[in-house]
């Protein structure tokens, strides 16, 4: 059976925590999508389109990996019409691993043959997330070791 994983988020921004798990996960998997998905509980730095550009500059290097979006379905529905069989998750902490859980759970629930991997991050990456580097960001603070270099060029590009 091929391997087909699909790593679901906003992206906004794509951290190099998120590209830590997408390059970790590249290896797991025959096939890795990365969605580009709306987060309806966060406000978009980046239009979706643009984020989708961004990661698939971040991810080039990988040739199992494709960038997909949508906004408008669940993920388990995107994983079977992609066809694949894991979800991917990053978790950095109890408080992460506890959130995704619930998320497992309830995917479980709606499509009981799709399996979630949890990648735990490294170290350097644990305290990092896209909405605390927003933050920082909004008050001109340095986060370029925290971002792909194209990800912070567009930043700076827009002003931050």
């Amino acid at each position: 059976m091929e391997r087909i994983g699909l790593f679901p988020g906003s992206f906004d921004p794509l951290t190099m925590g998120h590209l830590d798990t997408i390059e970790r996960g590249s290896k797991l998997f025959d096939k890795l999508y990365i969605g580009v998905f709306v987060n309806t509980n966060k406000h978009s730095f980046f239009p979706v389109e643009e984020k989708v550009k961004l990661v698939e500059e971040a991810v080039a290097h990988l040739e199992n990996v494709e960038v997909v979006s949508q906004e408008t379905e669940l993920t388990v529905t995107t994983a079977e019409r992609l066809g694949a069989n894991f979800l991917l998750r990053g978790v950095r902490n109890l408080k992460d691993y506890e959130y995704e859980r619930e998320i497992m759970e309830m995917n479980r629930h709606l499509a009981p043959w799709l399996e979630t991997v949890f990648l735990v991050s490294k170290s350097e990456y644990s305290h990092i997330s896209s909405s605390l580097l927003k933050e920082v960001l909004m008050f001109n603070g340095d986060v370029q070791k925290y971002l792909p270099k194209n990800v912070y060029a567009a930043i700076r590009k827009r002003g931050y």
